[in-house]
């Protein structure tokens, strides 16, 4: 049951407990108790009455003793590898906004190296907090394989975009996203478009580099070896200063905002127009992606949508449901001002530009 907390004292300031949510209601405390903890057999106005009251007064339930009663902690243990870059951090904050309006609360450990040690003491951590449910959120395979050898007898949701399905897992479409920014560039009539990838360990890079290149084999064009970057626009730089050492390429697609906002700069710097003399997609929108300039052309990763569906998927399995679930949630082009049609073609471009 409930703490049912210390009786009111006259004149004495301090938080609202049960009885006074009960005195406010009009019922008793065990009643109030029931509501709290979701008991099915308390009538629909009974139930209104004491939620009324709970507002009212701006009582907060003791989640220790709410935890004996439902055997529940009420937590959700969220396993993170890498809580630097924009998707997962992200993706953290949507779980958590999403967990907090079903009166869940998060506990997150971070993965200090992708390797079976490491993994699994950042689980133990979080089992010692004795979580409901756990979500694990990675770039690479090999930090999910290893939690499927450490088999976490929990209710357990991955985030993986690698197209397996053996178990719960939800992401974002990364190869439909990258298939959209590249079919953008074809349909404006660019046929000479490089790839600006991210790191080969990380699976979105590898699904967003296999997006690009099914869609090029597609229409047709010509393939070309993607860059492998790092996710820096420090590298974007750099790679679109070496891009215009030969400049046989009309647009380019890369595989994160960040990179795309190194490429503009060193294509600025380099004199060129842009989308005039080349066209530049990104991928995640990032809050600042429609202040670059231009305004960049990008890929939007639904990450409110994501951290909802997660939370649901994951009280889904908590509430009992063992049907397993393999959900893709579809990527969106977001169209600013950093793509166009190509420039008329030029044999002696690079030359007539750089030389």
């Amino acid at each position: 049951m409930t703490d049912p907390g210390p009786p009111a004292t006259s004149g004495q300031s301090r938080a609202p407990n049960i009885r006074d949510v009960a005195r406010e209601a009009g019922v008793s405390y065990q009643t109030v108790s029931r509501v709290i903890n979701g008991s099915p057999s308390i009538r629909p106005a009974t139930r209104q009455k004491v939620l009324d009251a709970i507002d009212e007064l701006g009582y907060r339930p003791n989640q220790a003793a709410r935890a004996l009663v439902t055997s529940r902690s009420r937590v959700i243990g969220v396993l993170l590898s890498d809580a630097r870059s924009y998707g997962p951090s992200f993706t953290l904050q949507s779980i958590e906004v999403a967990a907090r309006a079903k009166d869940y609360f998060v506990s997150t450990a971070t993965i200090a190296l992708p390797d079976p040690p490491s993994i699994r003491s950042a689980l133990d951590h979080l089992m010692r907090q004795n979580i409901d449910g756990l979500v694990v959120i990675a770039p690479q395979t090999r930090v999910f394989d290893a939690i499927q050898q450490l088999s976490p007898d929990l209710p357990l949701v991955t985030l993986e975009a690698s197209g397996r399905k053996d178990g719960h897992t939800i992401a974002i479409d990364q190869e439909q996203g990258a298939r959209l920014a590249t079919r953008h560039l074809i349909e404006l009539g660019h046929t000479e478009i490089e790839h600006l990838a991210g790191p080969q360990d990380w699976i979105e890079a590898q699904t967003r580099m296999d997006g690009f290149l099914a869609e090029i084999r597609e229409n047709d064009l010509g393939t070309r070896p993607p860059i492998l970057g790092d996710w820096t626009a420090d590298f974007g730089y750099y790679a679109g200063t070496q891009m215009l050492g030969r400049f046989d390429f009309t647009a380019v697609f890369a595989s994160n905002d960040q990179m795309a906002l190194g490429v503009l700069h060193a294509f600025r710097d380099a004199g060129l127009d842009v989308p005039g003399d080349v066209s530049v997609v990104g991928f995640d929108d990032v809050p600042d992606a429609r202040h670059f300039w231009p305004p960049l052309t990008t890929v939007r990763q639904r990450f409110e949508l994501l951290g909802a569906r997660c939370v649901d998927m994951l009280l889904g399995q908590i509430e009992g449901d063992e049907q397993r679930y393999h959900e893709l949630i579809a990527a969106e082009l977001v169209v600013r001002g950093s793509t166009a049609p190509p420039p008329p073609h030029d044999p002696d471009r690079a030359f007539r530009r750089f030389r």
